[in-house]
């Protein structure tokens, strides 16, 4: 057994999206290729109503999948199949977006004002890009969470997990998709399989990730002295992008470590991206554009 040794590090970059919802984006446009079967990952968070009230209003979306997960506050949505409704935290939200479909997401912040979710894209496969769309909207409770021994708790959004499977089925890539929550000073072992990118982006709390010899630094937090040998903890707004193998070894720091772990096989397929549309070639990227433009969009569905 061999385990997944860290390959990419990185920090995510502040982005503004939708009307101008200010969000940190760990990958995207330019690294679909590493990430596939995944296009794009935020991390929307703020405890200013300013950074995210406007909101990402109507939109369009073809030959992919978003997938939202809220952690504090809400978000209101609704979309052209006629599905409306309100995100809380621990709900999640997975859209196929297939031969297209129009949306708005609307977050609002909690009582005290904070807000704070992920979206990641997922790409359809060429044979699925004009499919119907179709919606997932799961609750909180519905998300199974399973506690071992040693304290470390899963949430599984999808695939299967210590004999549990998340609510979230029939999708392409066979992701997986975890919130995993390590208590101080637990080392864990995860098993990851072998043929799928994986990667995991770390959000609360600090730990260390490992490979097969060495643990793999991840320094997050701003540098003081430029010298200074790097220590081997990840933190806050960290991505972790792995190598293939079978397991991801981590290790949780003082204050514990609580981090996404989500993997999927890759399609190996060309990518035609320009704003929400993501399709195989130039020409059909072209053609959804001027769907749009003459009103057949959703029609043509």
């Amino acid at each position: 057994m061999s385990i997944k040794p860290a390959i990419s590090i990185r920090r995510p970059t502040p982005t503004i999206e939708g009307a101008g919802v200010r969000l940190e984006r760990a990958f995207g446009f330019d690294d679909s290729g590493v990430f596939d079967p995944f296009l794009l990952f935020d991390d929307f968070r703020s405890e200013n109503p300013e950074d995210y009230r406007a909101g990402f209003p109507w939109h369009p979306h073809r030959g992919i999948e978003t997938i939202t997960y809220v952690l504090a506050g809400t978000v209101d949505h609704g979309d052209s199949l006629g599905n409306q409704g309100t995100l809380r935290a621990g709900d999640v939200q997975w859209m196929t977006a297939g031969s297209g479909i129009l949306h708005q997401e609307m977050p609002q912040g909690d009582l005290d004002g904070r807000m704070h979710g992920f979206q990641l894209w997922a790409n359809l496969p060429a044979a699925d890009k004009m499919r119907s769309p179709r919606y997932q909207d799961i609750s909180a409770a519905d998300v199974p969470e399973v506690t071992d021994d040693d304290g470390t708790t899963v949430r599984i959004v999808c695939g299967e997990c210590w004999g549990r499977r998340g609510p979230v089925d029939h999708i392409a890539a066979k992701p997986r998709y975890l919130d995993v929550s390590i208590p101080p000073g637990v080392r864990r072992r995860i098993p990851v399989d072998r043929t799928h990118h994986a990667f995991a982006y770390v959000f609360a709390g600090a730990g260390a990730f490992r490979d097969a010899s060495e643990p793999q630094a991840i320094l997050t937090e701003d540098a003081t002295d430029a010298m200074a040998q790097p220590l081997y903890q990840a933190s806050n707004r960290t991505l972790v992008l792995f190598d293939p193998s079978d397991e991801v070894t981590v290790e949780a720091g003082e204050s514990g470590l609580r981090f996404l772990l989500v993997s999927g096989a890759p399609f190996g397929e060309p990518v035609a991206w320009r704003g929400p549309i993501v399709m195989n070639t130039p020409e059909e990227l072209r053609e959804a554009y001027a769907q749009l433009r003459d009103g057949t969009f959703i029609a043509a569905t």
